[in-house]
């Protein structure tokens, strides 16, 4: 049996001034959520955070959760480094991505 491939993923606004680490076993998926604000009550939904900008996949969840604690404990300007490191433009990675 194949394990499943998680990632941790950092999404922004439009404006790009918040900053939003999360988990997932199905990115496409949970972009899909994020945009449609399913949890009004949400941070990313309060604050419109649904614009992909930063993911690295992990072979499993514990590594994914493990890696989105240490991305959390950063400052946002380490996080910024992160992001640009392979999206120095800021582009929505998921732009693209059909439901």
């Amino acid at each position: 049996m194949r394990t499943p491939v998680c990632a941790v993923y950092v999404l922004t606004n439009q404006h790009n001034t918040v900053l939003y680490t999360g988990v997932t076993s199905d990115l496409t998926s949970r972009m899909h959520q994020h945009r449609a604000h399913r949890d009004r009550r949400s941070f990313a939904a309060r604050y419109n955070a649904d614009k992909l900008v930063f993911f690295e996949t992990t072979p499993n969840i514990l590594a994914a959760i493990a890696r989105e604690k240490q991305i959390k404990g950063w400052t946002r300007a380490r996080k910024v480094v992160l992001i640009e490191s392979t999206n120095p433009e800021w582009r929505d990675l998921s732009a693209d991505w059909t439901p």
